[in-house]
């Protein structure tokens, strides 16, 4: 990696912590239906590889920051890592750059709730939608606004590359 690719890589991790960190503040980052807005940045791998590691490593930081369980600090870093890893793949298709973000946490992160927090209730089905529908505003509306925006002001232009993962 060349200097400009970690820091893009840098900046984006910092940039998921404190979104993290302000969604948390204002109690959005836990409940029924979790948005953070940092899950909008997810979007970034289907402009340049260097978001799959900023991604990853922003989550594990805001992870360990909102003292998260550890199964916890470690599947949601997963499921962030797949979903980034998802969004890259197809990056073609930019349009569906939220989905692999929204399956990866909606099929995950249930699970941590369950096993990691001994949530008992409401029934896994019910998991799977609210974690599905707050990764969907965060990362299906927030982030496709914010890739509209940056297209608007050729901040895009800043971020892009032709790496590899």
């Amino acid at each position: 990696m060349n200097v400009k690719k970690i820091t893009t890589a840098a900046a984006i991790a910092a940039i998921y912590t404190v979104l993290t960190l302000l969604a948390n503040a204002l109690g959005l980052a836990n409940g029924d239906i979790q948005v953070r807005f940092s899950e909008a940045l997810t979007v970034l791998p289907c402009v340049t590889a260097s978001a799959v590691p900023g991604l990853a490593v922003g989550c594990l930081l805001s992870n360990i920051l909102t003292g998260c369980a550890l199964p916890d600090i470690i599947f949601g870093t997963l499921a962030t890592l797949l979903g980034a890893l998802g969004t890259y793949a197809i990056r073609k298709h930019e349009k569906l750059s939220w989905l692999p973000p929204v399956l990866a946490n909606a099929l995950i992160i249930p699970f941590v709730l369950r096993y990691a927090y001994g949530i008992e209730e409401p029934p896994m089905w019910v998991f799977f939608f609210t974690v599905g529908a707050g990764e969907l505003i965060s990362c299906g509306i927030l982030g496709m606004l914010l890739l509209r925006s940056l297209k608007k002001t050729n901040a895009l232009n800043l971020l892009k590359d032709d790496s590899e993962v």
